[in-house]
């Protein structure tokens, strides 16, 4: 989902090696990323990472670090050094019950330009927006402190209490009237909702660094172009996320060629040093390989393929770099070996179990559903019933009507559980806008919402069709046909969805109940996602038009 930007001399020169850009295409699979653009002109490359559970593949430097694992440049976990730095930061006991955990780090080294600072920028908010669950969980601060006293302090403070100027603002505001006026303040108010106080980084000089996790000072803290004295912080509520930012912008910044410092954090009760790059082992046998891929690799095959993959291996213990934690188990190591292997060169194996059952009816009935679009020239898709909810809602136009969501998600990609089927055929579409039109497309499955503390499964049906003419006519017409083959009377009522064009959506009802929407796809939604040509689409609660077929 996050979508970064770079020059392909950029990538060039972090990896080591001239690279075309079909070379870059292929590169991408590896890191479950999909080029989207290439300007010659311009030199950068537009890439779409699919998978939001690898963080650090958000910047130039952590894909180069990728390609040079591929490519043999470098063998396993790329070294870095950590120099020990005169830095210290003073954790108060008042901010240790709502936003515990900082880290930090000092960059010393280089000077920034401005090619330099919309890249770490753009890693900063990719973070902070997906991984950081828009600065809840994780927020990050950028300093230049040649005007920093150390040491700095973190704390809690009353909302009336501290006042400073904002970045892009002229007056000082109190850390209410930021909240109540400032652009980041009325768009991040929500995580200090109920909040008696809030938090801020001081320095030692009492100049405030930052109200976190909403807005840095237009003094200290603000990073510019040729600045080369950089301060990392990163704060949360989860000390492994806080760890991963911090490590994840060590080995960037490194692979910049600036020396990266050493921050002692003394909270109430104990000292530590950051960034904490100590990375992980985890032990994987030879049977998950070939339990899994039907592979059988001898020990330094394994080796080759988990180096190439970023991984330190020695005797199956395998050593994870610090900027990763999505590894939790072997199976996770075993599937980059199938990664590096490639998925194409394993063999097929034929089925050796073979069980003895039936149909339900209900399969049955969504089974002859599919058979009629697929005969009205209709595709049928498959996706997942896990996304997120910028897809179903956001991108839709709707509100949400009672998303179930994963608590400890890995990926902001596969946050939710899907409560309807029709942002899967809007994906579709704006992933093939280079395909022929007209494109017809549908798909069915599972759809699950919560009523308050219920939680409700649906089989749902959605079609949609996409061309310069399409209209509520090609929608309608697909309904008369389903409805007419199941020897069903069904009624049209004009209907309001944030999805649908006003005056041309409406809600299909039989024997009184709801069982579809249908209409033209809204110009905000087709905006949304990136389309040009008209959808029109319905959708059908199969469940619930099963029931009324069986009661017949």
């Amino acid at each position: 989902m996050p979508t970064i930007t770079f020059s392909l001399k950029d990538l060039q020169n972090l990896a080591g090696k001239k690279l075309k850009i079909e070379e870059v295409h292929d590169f991408a699979i590896y890191g479950k990323a999909e080029v989207e653009a290439y300007d010659g002109e311009t030199d950068e490359i537009k890439i779409n990472f699919e998978d939001t559970n690898l963080p650090y593949l958000w910047s130039v430097e952590g894909f180069a670090r990728l390609l040079k694992g591929i490519l043999r440049l470098h063998k396993g976990i790329p070294e870095i050094k950590i120099s020990k730095g005169d830095y210290q930061v003073v954790v108060d006991k008042s901010i240790m019950k709502d936003r515990p955990f900082i880290t930090c780090f000092a960059a010393k080294g280089r000077k920034i330009d401005d090619y330099l600072l919309k890249q770490i920028i753009q890693l900063q908010e990719k973070f902070c927006e997906g991984y950081g669950r828009k600065r809840q969980k994780v927020s990050i601060g950028l300093y230049s402190y040649k005007k920093i006293k150390f040491p700095l302090h973190y704390k809690a403070a009353e909302p009336e209490s501290v006042e400073f100027v904002p970045l892009e603002f002229k007056a000082k505001m109190n850390l209410r009237e930021i909240l109540a006026d400032h652009p980041k303040g009325k768009e991040y108010a929500w995580i200090l909702d109920g909040w008696q106080k809030y938090p801020i980084l001081m320095d030692d000089k009492n100049e405030v660094l930052s109200f976190i996790p909403i807005i840095n000072s237009d003094f200290t803290g603000r990073l510019e172009i040729g600045d080369e004295n950089i301060f990392f912080e990163a704060t949360g509520t989860d000390e492994s996320a806080v760890n991963l930012a911090a490590n994840i912008f060590a080995y960037a910044l490194s692979d910049r060629g600036f020396q990266i410092y050493s921050v002692e954090v003394k909270y109430p009760n104990k000292k530590i040093e950051t960034p904490h790059l100590e990375n992980e082992k985890i032990l994987i046998k030879n049977e998950h390989i070939k339990q899994l891929f039907g592979l059988e690799l001898k020990e330094n095959e394994v080796k080759t393929l988990l180096e190439k993959a970023g991984y330190n291996f020695h005797n199956y213990k395998v050593e994870i770099p610090a900027y990763r934690h999505d590894v939790i188990h072997p199976y996770d190591v075993v599937e980059d070996i199938g990664i590096m292997y490639g998925f194409d060169k394993i063999e097929e194996r034929p089925l050796k179990t073979f069980t003895a059952g039936s149909v339900l009816r209900m399969n049955d009935f969504t089974c002859k559903i599919r058979e009629i679009l697929a005969g009205l020239g209709y595709q049928e898709i498959m996706s997942g019933v896990l996304t997120n909810k910028p897809y179903l809602y956001e991108k839709m136009n709707i509100d949400d009507f009672g998303t179930i969501e994963i608590e400890d998600y890995m990926s902001e990609t596969y946050s939710a559980v899907r409560s309807w089927i029709l942002p899967s055929l809007m994906e579709v579409f704006s992933k093939n806008k280079h395909v022929d039109f007209p494109q017809m497309i549908f798909e069915e499955g599972v759809a699950n919402s919560r009523k308050g503390e219920k939680i409700e499964e649906f089989e749902r049906i959605a079609a949609a069709v996409s061309h310069e003419k399409a209209n509520y006519t090609d929608v309608r017409q697909v309904l008369d046909c389903i409805m007419r083959l199941l020897g069903l009377h069904y009624d049209i009522e004009e209907a309001e969805h944030g999805s649908f064009i006003e005056g041309r959506a409406g809600r299909a009802i039989v024997k009184g109940r709801k069982i579809a929407y249908l209409g033209e796809i809204s110009p905000k939604v087709l905006e949304n996602w990136n389309l040009e040509m008209p959808v029109a689409a319905l959708e059908l609660n199969m469940t619930e038009l099963f029931e009324i077929v069986e009661k017949r």
